[in-house]
């Protein structure tokens, strides 16, 4: 089978969840993932999988329900200490009034509405920010296809990588797939590890905030499995701002595990004025993980397209949209447009074992053609004109060499437009021995050209001149061809 090439645009950020629903909104088989996760030993969950529309736009939303809220979705927990102290108005009229000239104060504080923060080890930040919200109705729109995948709900205890390793090893899925599920908690427990001091082997997930995180990036490595997919490109990582309350108190946006990640993996991050957090710690590992390529082909055709739903209304529309591509083959009978620069000068006081030599240094060093005109001077003097075609990166180091190793003290240089035939290598075996070709095309023609030297060194060991065993080579060339 075919290997499909993905394309994640973040332009909303990413999290464990809004990837998941993208992929089974790609296509990804419900009934394998499913079963992959029902093979992992882990409690206290169940998921539900069903079609949520956000603005009028109908997206996939991947849900995992746990049997105690880690006040993933829960926007009060998450940002209330962004919101002013509320306090009593005086009860006496005989309280003085301060001063006009005192500058008011607007204070905030976290509001913990009686949820406890509770102390654990070096666990992750937090869960999966846009994750798991209670499901709700949207535009007068319900939903029911929702997929079973209850399981008992258990007890709290900590993990850690080696934890999570043995859950992902035992269960039931394919190998390619434990390994995409294990990169990408090596990468989060990576970044936790730098953030707070600690090696890999000593960080721990707390099983609140870890059993999301494995259902979310278990699910993740199933879909990609079924989807068969090879190239991975995403786009840069779109953030948000401010800050946001998690189980280590107020971090700001991003937080350190996404800047942690997004500079060990070069990943590009897009600050935005949006007020929230857009990239998740799963999510940035999930982009650092599964890429394979930093930039889109140039041409491409989509041939499907997936949104996977976040959880949280921010004042933009919150998803993920995932996108099944196909490089678009280049057409060998089109020329190619090209630009190049051309590097000129007059030599009359250089011998022509110096300019031989010059010439032999240029190429080597990456010019693309370079070339002797015969010339008269001032003074009547015979010289030649030196011609170098080069790219635009490799012009300081020709013109280095130029005056190095001729003696010319001035350069000119142009930059020009140019054309050029798509062309392709191959080589055939004929009774003299292997030919290499050269092979261009143009409109519905094809041209072989059989390699100079090549052609020099078969004309050698056979006896035959050089022009016959060049037309025996070119006439089978376009023989094997047809």
């Amino acid at each position: 089978m075919k290997k499909q090439s993905l394309y994640l645009e973040c332009y909303s950020g990413i999290s464990g969840d809004m990837t998941v629903g993208a992929l089974i909104d790609l296509g990804a088989d419900k009934e394998v993932l499913i079963n992959g996760l029902k093979s992992l030993n882990v409690d206290g969950y169940r998921i539900e999988i069903t079609r949520k529309t956000k603005n009028s736009i109908d997206a996939c939303d991947f849900n995992v329900i746990l049997a105690e809220d880690n006040h993933d979705h829960d926007m009060d927990y998450l940002f209330g200490h962004e919101k002013p102290i509320e306090t009593e108005e005086p009860k006496t009229a005989s309280v003085l009034p301060l001063p006009k000239d005192i500058p008011s104060l607007r204070l905030t504080a976290p509001k913990l509405d009686g949820y406890k923060m509770k102390k654990v080890h070096s666990a992750l930040h937090h869960a999966d920010t846009h994750e798991h919200s209670h499901n709700h109705s949207h535009g007068g729109h319900s939903h029911s296809h929702t997929a079973e995948g209850s399981l008992h709900f258990g007890h709290h205890e900590h993990r850690n990588l080696n934890d999570i390793y043995a859950i992902i090893d035992s269960s039931a899925i394919t190998k390619n797939a434990k390994d995409i599920a294990k990169r990408i908690f090596y990468i989060i427990a990576e970044a936790e590890s730098k953030a707070h001091g600690k090696s890999v082997d000593e960080v721990h997930f707390h099983e609140v905030g870890a059993t999301d995180s494995i259902v979310d990036i278990t699910a993740v490595a199933i879909c990609l499995d079924n989807l068969n997919i090879g190239e991975v490109y995403i786009s840069e990582l779109y953030e948000g701002r401010g800050q946001i309350t998690c189980q280590h108190g107020v971090l700001p946006i991003p937080v350190p595990a996404v800047v942690n990640i997004s500079s060990k993996y070069s990943l590009k991050l897009h600050l935005t004025q949006v007020k929230g957090e857009l990239v998740t710690p799963t999510g940035a590992a999930i982009a650092a993980a599964i890429r394979t390529k930093e930039s889109l082909p140039s041409d491409f055709t989509i041939n499907k397209i997936g949104l996977g739903t976040g959880k949280r209304d921010y004042e933009q529309t919150s998803f993920l949209r995932a996108m099944l591509i196909e490089e678009a083959l280049p057409t060998l009978s089109a020329a190619i447009p090209d630009t190049v620069w051309v590097l000129e000068a007059n030599v009359d006081d250089c011998s022509g074992e110096a300019l031989s030599a010059a010439m032999d240094i240029l190429l080597k060093n990456g010019a693309k053609d370079v070339y002797y005109t015969p010339i008269y001077m001032k003074k009547n003097r015979p010289a030649y004109l030196l011609g170098v075609i080069t790219s635009e990166k490799e012009l300081p180091l020709m013109e280095e060499l130029i005056f190095t190793h001729t003696t010319t003290i001035g350069i000119r240089r142009q930059e020009m437009k140019r054309t050029t035939l798509r062309r392709s290598f191959q080589t055939i075996k004929t009774p003299y021995g292997d030919a290499a070709v050269k092979v261009c095309s143009f409109q519905n023609k094809t041209f072989y050209y059989p390699e100079a030297d090549n052609i020099r060194s078969l004309s050698e060991q056979s006896g035959l001149d050089y022009t016959t065993l060049y037309s025996l080579v070119q006439t089978l060339a376009g023989k094997l061809s047809e």
